[in-house]
């Protein structure tokens, strides 16, 4: 397995210093989040510029394992427009793997994806949806339907949205034969503890890593401990800690 490193775990500084920091920790791989609302690529910037784009982020000096999409809005013309952006530069700069939001209606989802998925085999690249708390996702027995119901579409396991707010963890293995990225931080039960120190929350990640081993998973593993401005503790720290912790298990 890989291990690569979010742009969201370095959103206070700029996409130069981020990459800096990463390759003083001794990452080898990105993980790129391309978010209208983000600091470092926004999809309207790439639709802009495609060839530009491309430019300046090969000039970083690191290669990009994945990229994390979200449009503004995620339907519509324009989200198709960005997407086809989002691929195609995928393919130029080696990326496998683009993963999105998804949304509540399984219906409309499953009519989205099936076109955004021919979008992004196109150009030869694996697009998955992530498990999260605030689309249909956060129901492992719904995440399968949407895959079962277009054929091509992955996921990308984020496991914090099984664990915080919850008495007790989601059971997510049925999802394992269906992922194809993975985002990782460590993670309370209390609906704030979203985001703890590693070791500080309940996150199995041996367990984890166990699930995915028995489906034959070789791809990414993403540090994805978020620079938000109310962290109650230094992200940066967390960040090492959780690549040293990652790579003591694989």
């Amino acid at each position: 397995m890989l291990i690569a490193c979010s742009t969201l775990c370095f959103t206070s500084v700029s996409m130069t210093e981020a990459v800096k920091r990463m390759r003083d920790m001794q990452f080898t791989h990105i993980d790129l989040a391309i978010h209208e609302s983000g600091p470092h690529l926004k999809p309207s910037e790439l639709t802009a510029d495609p060839a530009r784009t491309a430019v300046r982020l090969r000039a970083e000096g690191l290669p990009y394992a994945a990229f994390h999409f979200v449009p503004a809005e995620p339907n519509g013309a324009k989200a198709q427009k960005e997407l086809q952006a989002v691929t195609r530069l995928a393919r130029n700069l080696s990326v496998a793997t683009v993963t999105t939001t998804v949304g509540m209606d399984m219906d409309a989802e499953t009519v989205r994806f099936q076109d955004w998925v021919n979008i992004a085999e196109q150009d030869g690249i694996i697009l998955t949806v992530e498990t999260n708390a605030e689309g249909l996702t956060v129901d492992p027995n719904a995440a399968v339907e949407l895959c079962r119901r277009v054929p091509g579409l992955g996921l990308t396991l984020d496991p914090s949205h099984y664990t915080c707010g919850r008495d007790s963890e989601a059971n997510y293995d049925c999802l394992y034969r269906y992922v194809r990225h993975v985002r990782l931080r460590d993670t309370g039960p209390r609906p704030d503890e979203f985001q703890v120190r590693i070791g500080q929350g309940t996150l199995e990640y041996a367990k984890l890593l166990h699930g995915l081993e028995k489906f034959r998973y070789d791809r990414t593993l993403t540090v994805d401990v978020r620079d938000i401005s109310d962290s109650a503790f230094a992200v940066e720290p967390e960040v090492r800690k959780l690549k040293y912790l990652l790579e003591s298990l694989i």
